[in-house]
């Protein structure tokens, strides 16, 4: 690591922020229900948290770019977010919920991609050592999920706008505890954020990382849905989720070691056909619990794997004045986009299909996106040995 990097400052903001997805995810569609929406209505408040990544991500990322210091966008977007989520209390109709999800969503989902380029700036050369800090946030995460899943239990899924307002005070004194980062004078002479989305390569890992979320977008609305239809109850569904993060984390921990050894382009290809036996395993074996306790573990390739390559593919393409866009546009189309066109489409099919035939499709998606990664991904992308 590099020696004057501000470790735990930079882990600090991954923790809060994931472990906001730690209650969204496993706990926001069951509130939701409890409040009477149906399933159309739950894919549609969801697939707003993640809409708001297509457009909020670029507009933040191109004022970042044009002002040069992304931390006063990071710091702002984070105060917003909290403003904006004290809504939920004003109201619980259909209208409303979706309004305020949306414009919590919007300076969220905004901050993030802004602090993951300057997290790469703090890593400079070192960039394959990304992991090391956004364990944090799996760390984060998987702390909402358990601590979350027994309180649920017990009290009911009331209690979920309150954490959520919680951890959202805990990222935005993060985000003024975290200092600005510039890039190098190298990175400043790069192509033109343009220039470099036209390029045949750029936008074939894109489309495969969009696939990828598409297939991730049921999961993400419907996963706890889905177990609480095959009877398992809230402490179970708060293991399942924390299960798959406890396996992302031990990927985190040694896929440093992994980028120099075998390369981006087969790291993401593995992630990729991994995640299709997930979901395809997920949807055939809803009942068989170490099953689902395998396909969970295999969250490890399909977030953890594609999410760590991924981050550095984006900043091997996009770099200097391009580099907040790129990270934008990356985390727009497949976090924001895929995931939100996965949850709407998951939606709409969960009744007519079932939940089992949702997943398969998933699945199918995911491999869809196998021949495109490698395609995109060039060789040359390969981590230094050295730079360990």
């Amino acid at each position: 690591m590099p020696a004057d990097l501000p470790y735990w400052r930079l882990s600090g903001f991954y923790f809060f922020f994931f472990a906001i997805v730690g209650v969204l995810v496993p706990y926001w569609g069951p509130y939701l229900h409890t409040l009477g929406f149906s399933a159309a209505q739950i894919g549609q408040v969801v697939a707003a948290l993640n809409l708001a990544r297509v457009v909020a991500p670029n507009v933040l990322g191109l004022l970042a770019d044009r002002r040069g210091r992304r931390m006063q966008v990071v710091r702002a977007a984070s105060l917003l977010a909290l403003v904006s989520f004290a809504g939920v209390w004003a109201g619980s109709g259909y209208g409303w919920l979706l309004l305020v999800t949306a414009a919590f969503s919007f300076f969220w989902n905004g901050a993030m991609p802004q602090f993951e380029a300057n997290t790469m700036n703090c890593l400079g050369a070192q960039e394959h050592r990304y992991s090391r800090i956004r364990l944090w946030g799996s760390v984060g995460f998987i702390v909402a999920v358990a601590a979350l899943g027994g309180l649920v239990e017990r009290v009911g899924a009331g209690v979920v706008p309150y954490a959520v307002l919680f951890l959202c005070v805990g990222m935005w004194l993060a985000s003024l505890a975290t200092p600005e980062r510039l890039g190098s004078a190298a990175h400043a002479q790069a192509p033109d954020f343009w220039q470099v989305l036209r390029r045949p390569e750029v936008i074939g890992f894109l489309l495969a990382a969009l696939l990828s979320q598409l297939g991730h977008g049921p999961y993400y609305a419907f996963f706890s849905i889905y177990l609480q239809e095959h009877g398992y109850r809230g402490g179970t569904i708060g293991l399942l989720w924390a299960w798959a993060v406890v396996a992302e984390i031990g990927v985190f921990m040694v896929i440093h070691r992994w980028l120099p050894r075998y390369g981006p382009r087969t790291l993401m290809v593995a992630a990729l056909l991994l995640g299709g036996v997930r979901w395809l395993a997920t949807g055939a074996f809803p009942q068989q619990l170490p099953l689902l306790f395998a396909a969970q573990t295999l969250h490890a390739a399909s977030f953890g794997i594609y999410h760590a390559v991924g981050i550095v593919v984006v900043n091997r393409f996009f770099r200097g004045r391009s580099q907040g866009r790129g990270q934008a546009l990356y985390s727009s189309m497949t976090f924001g986009a895929g995931v939100a066109a996965g949850s709407v489409l998951g939606g709409y099919l969960w009744a007519p299909l079932g939940g089992a035939v949702v997943f398969y499709l998933a699945g199918a998606l995911s491999l869809l996106a196998v021949p495109l990664a490698y395609r995109a991904i060039p060789a040359r992308f390969q981590v230094s040995a050295a730079q360990q």
